[in-house]
């Protein structure tokens, strides 16, 4: 009973920060956040706040993945690239509103233990790739959504080339250790149409993969 007050207050407190589209609020529901926090930070899964993973990096606060994953109006039939898939978190919850995901991480570690934690949750809808997001991924596009976790000093031609016509990206632009704006693109006939949703904080877009030492 306690994890179910727990999981509807964690519900409550998205509605209450601006969260309300149903259906994110269904699969955010869906997906707890605990087996994607690692240790002794399993027991703050439920708090609405980022939290440290492997390889120096974060699961974002669950308000900002609720407002991203809003902003990018995912229907069913969409083909979503996610750029950083850190703990696997946030395409965990794609996966219940897409058609497919892809999701490329820099970091070999990450992207291994994120595959193996999906595959076992059941979320087969989800293809993890080990490699430079900064490219995506041209070889599926193109996209009909997509989704950076990393802070771009600009939006990048090459993942914008990756955007279908109609297509929508989300990602935060800013300089890096800085607040960062969080950006809703769209593509339309007439070029790029830009939308600013508010500040946000995320870990730098690194070009590269990282050379991580495996276990």
């Amino acid at each position: 009973m306690e994890d179910f007050e727990r999981q509807m207050q964690f519900v409550f407190q998205l509605r209450s920060r601006g969260v309300t589209n149903s259906d994110v609020l269904k699969a955010m529901e869906a997906t707890k956040r605990e087996p994607f926090v690692e240790g002794i930070f399993q027991d703050r899964s439920f708090e609405d706040t980022p939290l440290p993973i492997s390889c120096g990096q974060t699961i974002s606060q669950p308000t900002v993945v609720g407002l991203m994953t809003q902003a990018l109006e995912v229907t069913h039939r969409c083909k979503v690239l996610e750029i950083g898939t850190g703990s696997g978190y946030q395409a965990a919850i794609l996966s219940h509103l897409a058609r497919r995901v892809y999701s490329v991480e820099r970091h070999q570690r990450l992207a291994r233990t994120a595959r193996e934690l999906l595959m076992r949750l059941g979320r087969h809808n989800i293809t993890v790739v080990h490699g430079d997001g900064s490219l995506g991924l041209p070889e599926q596009a193109p996209f009909d959504r997509i989704l950076l976790t990393a802070a771009a000093e600009d939006p990048p031609r090459t993942l914008t080339d990756q955007l279908r016509m109609g297509g929508i990206m989300v990602l935060p632009v800013g300089q890096s250790h800085s607040i960062q704006t969080l950006i809703k693109i769209t593509r339309s006939e007439s070029g790029l149409d830009y939308t600013e949703l508010g500040s946000v904080r995320f870990v730098p877009l690194v070009e590269g993969v990282a050379h991580d030492v495996l276990d």
